[in-house]
């Protein structure tokens, strides 16, 4: 059986990721943040949670995570490069790192730019990639501590992976990315289908996330930049857009 996935709206507009291994019962979560809403979701699934996966050290993906593990005693994981700012890790992971929610094997990707210490989880057979603050919908993260040829490498490294990958990351932004991703890309036909469809979602109240991999591809300006130059100018124009 698959791994199961369902993202949990969290905070004001931040998902967790619940999955679960149809095989083996075994569940993790991805960037705990909030404990209520987290607790429902694992109780409804019957109560298990065995491991926690974090993508990167600010306190929206991880502040639960302490909690969750005394509650439910889940092993977790987090990057190596911060473990000094992450909660206390079980397994502290680099790039190339296997990872395992029950027969579901996974592995670490190294994405550096809106954090230094940013990590994703990509698990082939689904296909699905856990990436936090790295790449949204229409969007990507801010240059926190990153420089834009960390994080044009790191989108690079993700374009790489098939287009079924479900992109699965830590906020709601993609309603408020479309007006930015418009404004750069007016001709695209599309972006423009896929607005239409966000606004369809997020009136019903529905997330806009997972994505395709192959759908981003076609829609993200900052997944369309062929350079790290164009690149930067357009997240220099992003942060200043109002």
């Amino acid at each position: 059986m698959a791994l199961s996935i369902r993202p949990v709206p969290i905070l004001n507009d931040n998902y967790a990721w619940f999955l679960r291994d149809g095989e083996s019962g075994a569940t993790a979560l991805v960037d705990p943040a909030e404990e209520a809403p987290l607790v429902e979701a694992v109780e409804e699934a019957g109560g298990r949670l065995d491991q926690i996966f974090l993508t990167h050290h600010h306190a929206d993906h991880v502040v639960a995570t302490d909690a969750l593990r005394k509650r439910y005693g889940s092993i977790v994981t987090g990057a190596a490069a911060d473990a000094y700012r992450l909660p206390m890790l079980d397994r502290a992971v680099v790039d190339g790192d296997a990872i395992a929610v029950g027969g579901a094997i996974g592995t670490v990707m190294e994405t550096p730019g809106h954090t230094r210490g940013h990590i994703a989880f990509y698990f082939s057979a689904t296909p699905a990639l856990f990436c936090g603050d790295t790449l949204f919908s229409l969007g990507c993260g801010r240059l926190f501590e990153g420089t834009a040829e960390e994080m044009f490498h790191s989108l690079r490294r993700i374009a790489a992976l098939p287009d079924s990958t479900l992109i699965c990351c830590g906020h709601e932004y993609t309603l408020a990315n479309t007006r930015f991703a418009l404004e750069v890309e007016p001709d695209n036909f599309a972006l423009h289908a896929r607005v239409a469809e966000i606004e369809t979602l997020r009136a019903e109240a529905r997330p806009t996330v997972p994505v395709t991999l192959g759908l981003e591809k076609r829609t993200n300006p900052f997944l369309l930049a062929p350079d790290v130059g164009t690149f930067a100018r357009l997240r220099q124009q992003k942060d200043a857009f109002r």
